[in-house]
């Protein structure tokens, strides 16, 4: 998550006594406004549960009414201890922090604890309407769903929700991943937009994990499901002799049999972006970029118009890092959040040969969302290298039994496919080794230059590689 507090205002208290507000925005979108005393409160809080040596430092207080200078020195402070707090794997994950996010988001956006019913979307397009609290966390959520489904307890892991943005022709352009410190009712309805939905989706990249759901009739139906709404987006490539086969089996309703033909298919598994602009392999090349199989894949228009294609290995990223440019305004404190032009970059080291590491660039309002897709398999990788299972990466609660709902929904099963896009065009390969193509350097946003060590996503998966493995 890129957090940043890129401006303060000047609001009027309870006794009519004006003080600084800090905008603190997350992935460019506000988060929460709070005060100085009010992180002060939270950073106490975690010194007294977690010591001083582990905390970062505080912005000291100050006895006299603060200059404008002071305002934004304190203001940049304030928003590199809590970049520092939400990269610290204890501090970051704690409950502390995280309930502190939560409280604070529903108290800037003014809404009430109460009852609602929430909808949830599947990838099939079938609503799935649960009753939860507004203040209910993104776990509490995730876990009304799967009750109502009757997904069973041990595969709710497998999947998670994610905010997208529902295109004209309906499909879905994914913002983020909901995490722990935010309120998914809260999130959504602040956006005061309709296009804004959230979403059930397999929260894995191996698909060897697939058994693993399709043990169950309802993870299968949700797999199931998803396979074909990605084949029918074209997310999945299919020719027309897999077409035919594919149809024959959903004729059959052989659902396991379907998916195991997807998963030979190429991009199974990858979670497709919007169309967006990289400095690879020159400067302003649009690019539509996929995650999955542990790579981001480019597909990449030339100047020329010519279409060429490559992929980057996650294991050969040594680091990434995510900017972002966000006007500095002191708008009027009911100015809508999330309007802003927020412009982001994905930034990712790569290692290219043995002894060349290069900066790659992706400009994209989905910068976030790739990132999380690179965090998530640095962890898949990680888990797997130690032997681990999946299954325990997720953190159940203590006493966590799912909150069972009355009344179950089934998943519906999907239509027919429709016959394959005929009009897609081949790819060139972007080259048969990376290093035969020059890469420019980062090009950075009017924000690079205040970018802190903080911002860097260090990869423990990295692997070092010779020539000869490219």
């Amino acid at each position: 998550m890129h957090f940043s507090i890129p401006e303060t205002e000047t609001r009027a208290g309870d006794g009519g006594a004006a003080y600084v507000a800090y905008n603190i925005h997350v992935n460019g979108v506000l988060h929460c406004r709070v005060r100085y005393s009010q992180l002060l409160g939270l950073h106490e809080q975690l010194r007294k549960e977690y010591g001083a040596n582990v905390v970062p430092a505080f912005p000291p207080k100050k006895i006299f009414t603060l200059t404008p200078a002071e305002v934004e020195q304190r203001r940049e402070q304030l928003e590199k201890y809590m970049q520092a707090v939400r990269q610290d794997p204890t501090l970051g994950g704690s409950e502390t922090f995280n309930s502190f996010l939560r409280k604070a988001q529903q108290e800037t956006q003014q809404i009430p604890t109460e009852e609602v019913v929430l909808e949830v979307l599947l990838s099939n397009g079938q609503k799935v309407k649960v009753t939860i609290l507004t203040s209910d966390q993104t776990e509490d959520v995730l876990e009304a769903v799967a009750s109502k489904l009757d997904l069973p307890d041990d595969l709710v892991g497998y999947f998670s929700l994610f905010l997208v943005r529902e295109t004209k022709d309906g499909a879905f352009s994914f913002v983020r991943k909901l995490q722990e410190f935010e309120l998914p009712y809260v999130s959504v309805t602040s956006l005061h937009n309709p296009e804004f939905r959230i979403i059930l989706r397999k929260s894995y990249w191996d698909s060897s994990y697939d058994d693993d759901v399709m043990e169950h009739r309802v993870g299968l139906n949700l797999l199931y499901a998803q396979t074909v709404s990605d084949i029918e987006h074209g997310w999945i490539l299919v020719n027309k002799e897999q077409h035919r086969q594919l149809k024959s089996l959903q004729e059959k309703v052989s659902k396991k049999e379907f998916i195991r033909l997807a998963q030979t298919l190429k991009y199974y598994g990858y979670l497709k972006f919007d169309p967006c602009v990289t400095d690879f392999p020159e400067k302003g090349c649009h690019v539509v970029v996929s995650a999955g199989n542990n790579e981001l894949n480019f597909q990449v228009r030339l100047p020329s118009e010519q279409m060429k294609e490559g992929s980057f290995k996650v294991t050969r990223m040594r680091c990434w890092r995510v900017t972002s440019s966000v006007p500095m305004s002191n708008g009027p404190s009911g100015s809508s959040p999330g309007k802003s032009e927020v412009k982001l970059e994905l930034a990712f080291e790569y290692l290219m040969s043995k002894d060349r590491l290069q900066w790659v660039t992706i400009t994209s309002p989905q910068a976030i969302m790739l990132s999380i897709c690179l965090q998530s398999m640095v962890d898949e990788l990680m888990v797997k290298k130690s032997g681990g299972s999946i299954r325990k990466m997720f953190r159940r609660r203590v006493n966590g039994a799912l909150r069972r709902s009355d009344s179950q929904q089934a998943v519906k099963s999907p239509p027919l496919l429709d016959s394959p896009d005929a009009s897609r065009e081949p790819m060139a390969k972007l080259s048969s080794k990376l290093t035969s193509v020059s890469l420019r350097g980062i090009s950075h946003s009017s924000s690079a230059n205040d970018v802190g060590a903080n911002d860097f996503h260090g990869n423990y998966a990295f692997e070092g590689i010779g020539d000869e493995d490219l």
